[in-house]
């Protein structure tokens, strides 16, 4: 009898642990509504590259030392925001590189990562305030590989910074 409970309890816990490493972990959407689970209803879900782009997303408007966890969480682009530039070529590349190197380190679902970084200068004008604006139009582009199925990865985001006014 004694045998015969520990092959059972043996096989349910490789029954369970098989079950709980293949099990699919749902990837939950944001804004998370807590409110959904005290009504009885489940929270919203997405797929993995809805889920990496929201990940990418909360790196690049991290700033570093913001996570009070991991204080090495984020990208420079909000260090660089009121920086003078003097070659936009340089700059690009640095905030390349930050993006890069956080996303290396943090988003372990995909490899083969390749960011892109492009800065343009937007002068827009109000004429009832008679204001004129300048900001930096920021468009970054990454490519990579899922690790799950190595299907190709593509995100793309355009960001408006420093609006500077005359």
């Amino acid at each position: 009898m004694f045998i015969k409970k520990r092959i059972f309890y043996y096989y349910f816990t490789e029954l369970y642990k098989n079950y709980i490493l293949n099990m699919a972990n749902p990837l939950y959407s944001k804004p998370l509504r807590f409110s959904n689970i005290s009504q009885g209803h489940d929270m919203g879900t997405q797929d993995l590259g809805a889920s990496i782009s929201q990940y990418i997303e909360l790196i690049i408007f991290t700033r570093y030392g913001e996570h009070r966890y991991n204080p090495e969480f984020g990208c420079e682009i909000w260090d660089m925001d009121f920086e003078l530039i003097q070659s936009e070529t340089i700059w690009e590349e640095k905030l390349r590189q930050s993006l890069l190197n956080a996303i290396k380190s943090f988003e372990k679902r995909i490899y083969d990562i390749d960011v892109n970084v492009h800065i343009s200068e937007i002068n827009k004008f109000y004429p009832l305030r008679n204001v004129s604006e300048i900001k930096k139009h920021v468009e970054i582009t990454i490519n990579g590989k899922l690790n799950k199925t190595g299907e190709r990865y593509r995100f793309s985001t355009a960001l408006f910074l420093s609006p500077l006014s005359a």
